[in-house]
């Protein structure tokens, strides 16, 4: 090597290596299915946050008699009370995929920061904790939600804050296992050694090792909380009429499925893709971190 190569390099400084889970990530985007994943979930997100711009009538507008077949004026025919599908299809998809996105984070942050603290007290404040975890997870997720969403209302707030706390558990018992394991590693017992803060240790030495295993769960907690929220709206219980919502969609028109499948088909649609995406996403990511690349076999 030249001096000029070496006096060059000597300037840059010390390379540095890439954090493991963006690497996860990189491997993961080779994978058919990350990619499949992918495109559907960014499809829909897009249709939801810029679909109201090409919707031809107002989500509220009547534009023919209920039930009508599609026409020119409402490509996918109308609904129960001759609204157009189309137009309240792009108007319907923010609430679904707003809420799923804002329940699933705080959900995940929630669990992060209980699981962090009990797996690195391992004292009365783990047990009390988990205590609690253990009770959250005696209900199943939608009882749960249902049960305070009917005593409240269906306020929007109090849809994403039950979802997170319905999921938080789950992500708390992930982070304290790993926290657990961390802990016995002679990084984190040397940093205790030299006295570094116990907050510093959580946030510099633990909380990045857990990245990667929070990703697969993030993607797993957002496929479930889509199912509930719009669950929720197909109940009555979310966002209400007459607002534009895919889940209210369909409990509204089920009555006329027989006369006019779209008003149906097409909310069922994307509820659809956006699961399916999150959750190829999920099992692109977690077969790549298991060695498994995305034709099935072992890489």
């Amino acid at each position: 090597m030249s001096l000029d190569a070496v006096s060059s390099s000597s300037r840059l400084g010390p390379m540095r290596t890439r954090p493991v889970w963006v690497q996860s990530l990189q491997r993961s985007l080779r994978t058919r299915q990350m990619q499949a994943g992918l495109v559907l979930t960014i499809a829909i997100v897009l249709l939801a946050i810029f679909g109201p711009l090409f919707a031809a009538h107002s989500d509220s507008a009547f534009v023919g008699i209920p039930f009508s077949a599609p026409s020119g004026s409402a490509p996918l025919g109308t609904d129960f009370l001759g609204r157009d599908v189309l137009s309240r299809v792009l108007d319907g998809g923010r609430s679904v995929v707003m809420l799923s996105l804002a329940a699933t984070a705080l959900g995940v942050a929630l669990g992060v920061i209980v699981g962090l603290l009990a797996g690195y007290s391992r004292s009365v404040l783990d047990d009390l904790l988990m205590g609690a975890s253990d009770i959250v997870l005696a209900f199943p997720q939608i009882v749960l939600v249902l049960l305070f969403v009917s005593i409240l209302g269906p306020k929007l707030w109090l849809i994403v804050l039950v979802v997170a706390l319905s999921h938080s558990p789950r992500v708390a018992r992930l982070a304290r296992s790993v926290t657990l394991e961390l802990i016995n590693r002679e990084f984190v017992e040397s940093a205790v050694l030299i006295g570094i803060p116990r907050r510093r240790i959580l946030r510099q030495e633990i909380l990045p090792n857990l990245t990667t295993p929070l990703l697969v769960e993030f993607g797993l907690r957002l496929t479930w909380s889509i199912g509930i929220i719009a669950g929720l709206s197909f109940l009555g219980y979310g966002i209400q009429p007459p607002n534009a919502d895919w889940g209210l969609m369909i409990n509204e028109n089920r009555q006329g499925l027989t006369l006019q499948v779209w008003s149906v088909a097409a909310p069922i649609l994307c509820v659809f893709l956006f699961t399916i995406g999150t959750n190829l996403m999920t099992e692109g990511l977690s077969r790549t971190l298991v060695g498994i690349d995305g034709r099935g076999g072992e890489r």
